[in-house]
């Protein structure tokens, strides 16, 4: 009797799972459009129908977007005018916890050398390239040889802050990142061998978008290393191998690390959530912290100073026996409290890039979501058979900066980038060029150009020198046939600006800054091709899908 009634209750779930399963033609595995199939043992869409969220990336803490004041300073003593206060939106986003160390960055450079061997001469120009000015640190009057000679190396440092490193190296470094990250996410998933990453070589290594658009030419087409890890690929109906790589539509494959906008960065700065009340920011702030002071008001650590930065003249970091911050140079990451989202050092320490081209103005008035100037628009360059070109260690291209330095554009195994055209911009109405960091910045393209005083009217457009407003410089470097550096001053006098599309923004104060720099609202320029002892970095990711980790999240 007890087996009948068992049978009959297995029944009636059994047809009660196939109704409620028939009643939902959008099933997690059924197309709410057409009915059909996805993820079919036959074949057909293959598609990740179980993502539930991104991880939050190695390194990282989540920053929930939202709205906020840009560029509200509380004293602005150099005058300067280029903090307008402006509302913006940013999307919510991954940011790295603290600065990127030396350690972390020594990884990067003993990577580049074991790939591609200095001395080979070849790529000899790739590892000077990625390799942290350490002359920043010496001083006509101070002796400093100390930080020369041990400041990136030596493990005393290495949990401090990188620096000498420029606004071009800390992309590199972020793209490389990206990669790794990348690839080591495949091997845990079963799609690469594991271990793969010592495998590499110069003509036989992973990035992403090659692994994206053409994965049988990564790691130079090894499948012992393409199909050598633990995933076994399915056979459709025809016998065919499917998911053999994986693709975006699989979720393993996240965006990338970059680094941050100076939006972005302002806004996880502030930390403004911890005076949020429901829908309104209680006040303002001035620091990462609350409150108007750079010390503690807390009873445990009382009048201990809350970021390393520079005290006064001649005082870096206090008395000795009773230091105000403890460091006088930068400080080892963590030293201080986070802010609210969980940030270490988003005021003093070190000044950080960011990502944006330098304007005195923020243009809020054509956008004010997710606001950033500097947008190159690239694709990938496709060969005459209709294929995409992976640069080859044959045809690695080198760039001469104006400083002397000499970079590799793309590396071996990366596909190469061209600007977009006329197939992607014509007739478009959201943008109409390859190249977009000086669209509606006060210059020549946006206003009306002038003349030198001394000039007739219009004679300043033949000259072109003072027709427009950012025209800042152009010192020349290059190489003679015999490989000689020949290097020349921009000797003009007609120059009438330091700004060009090549000056990015760097925020935050650092330990060689007074306090007024501490506030995150204040912004600053320098070469994207030059470095400082006071200028790092950290990376961020953009995040997709829903704009908050928390679906009941508390009003208060």
């Amino acid at each position: 009797m007890k087996k009948v009634i068992v049978s009959r209750i297995l029944m009636l779930l059994a047809v009660s799972i196939t109704l409620v399963g028939c009643g939902r033609s959008g099933g997690s595995n059924v197309d709410s459009a057409t009915g059909w199939e996805i993820n079919a043992k036959e074949g057909g869409f293959q598609y990740n129908t179980n993502f539930k969220e991104q991880e939050t990336p190695p390194g990282t803490v989540f920053v929930e977007g939202g709205t906020f004041t840009m560029g509200r300073v509380q004293d602005d003593v150099m005058h300067d005018w280029n903090n307008t206060p402006n509302q913006q939106h940013i999307q919510s986003f991954y940011m790295d916890e603290t600065e990127v160390t030396n350690q972390n960055y020594l990884m990067y450079l003993d990577w580049i050398k074991e790939v591609y061997p200095p001395e080979d001469e070849n790529f000899r120009k790739i590892y000077e390239g990625v390799v942290p000015d350490t002359l920043v640190w010496r001083n006509r009057l101070g002796y400093n040889e100390v930080m020369t000679e041990n400041y990136l190396r030596h493990p005393g440092y290495g949990q401090y802050p990188v620096v000498g490193v420029s606004w071009i190296q800390a992309v590199e470094y972020a793209n490389w990142r990206s990669d790794r990250v990348q690839e080591k996410a495949l091997q845990q998933e079963g799609y690469l061998k594991q271990d793969s990453q010592y495998e590499a070589t110069a003509d036989a290594n992973f990035s992403t978008d090659t692994y994206i658009n053409a994965p049988t030419q990564t790691f130079g087409g090894n499948e012992d290393i393409l199909r050598g890890g633990k995933l076994k690929p399915q056979l459709d109906a025809n016998g065919e191998e499917i998911n053999v790589y994986a693709s975006r539509q699989t979720g393993i494959i996240s965006p990338k690390y970059r680094l941050p906008t100076e939006t972005e960065w302002e806004y996880a700065a502030l930390g403004l959530s911890e005076i949020r009340s429901y829908n309104v920011y209680r006040g303002r702030k001035k620091y990462p912290w609350d409150g108007q002071y750079t010390r503690s008001g807390t009873r445990k650590i009382k009048g201990d100073q809350l970021a390393n930065f520079k005290q006064g003249k001649g005082d870096y970091g206090g008395i000795a026996g009773w230091s105000d911050d403890g460091a006088d140079i930068t400080a080892q990451v963590k030293s201080y409290a986070p802010n609210d989202f969980g940030l270490y050092d988003m005021a003093g320490n070190v000044a950080e890039w960011v990502a944006d081209v330098y304007r005195p103005i923020v243009d809020d008035e054509f956008n004010d979501f997710n606001y950033y100037r500097g947008n190159v628009y690239t694709k990938n360059a496709i060969t005459e058979e209709g294929t995409v070109k992976i640069v080859t260690t044959d045809e690695i291209v080198f760039d001469t900066l104006p400083n002397g330095k000499v970079i590799a554009r793309d590396l071996p195994g990366e596909i190469a980038q061209v600007p977009v055209d006329e197939d992607e911009t014509y007739l478009r109405t959201n943008f109409d060029r390859s190249d977009n960091r000086n669209f509606r910045d006060g210059d020549r393209r946006s206003s009306r150009g002038y003349a030198d005083f001394d000039e007739a009217e219009g004679e300043g457009e033949k000259d072109a020198l003072t027709s427009k407003m950012y025209n800042s410089p152009k010192h020349s470097t290059e190489v003679d046939s015999s490989g000689n550096m020949i290097r020349e001053w921009d000797k003009s006098s007609k120059r009438t600006s330091l700004i060009n599309d090549e000056a990015r923004v760097f925020k935050g104060g650092s330990w060689k800054d007074r306090e007024y720099w501490l506030d995150p609202a204040q912004r600053r320029y320098f070469p994207q091709n030059m470095a400082t002892d006071y200028i790092g970095f950290r990376c961020a990711m953009s995040r997709v899908g829903s704009k908050s980790k928390s679906k009941n999240k508390t009003k208060n």
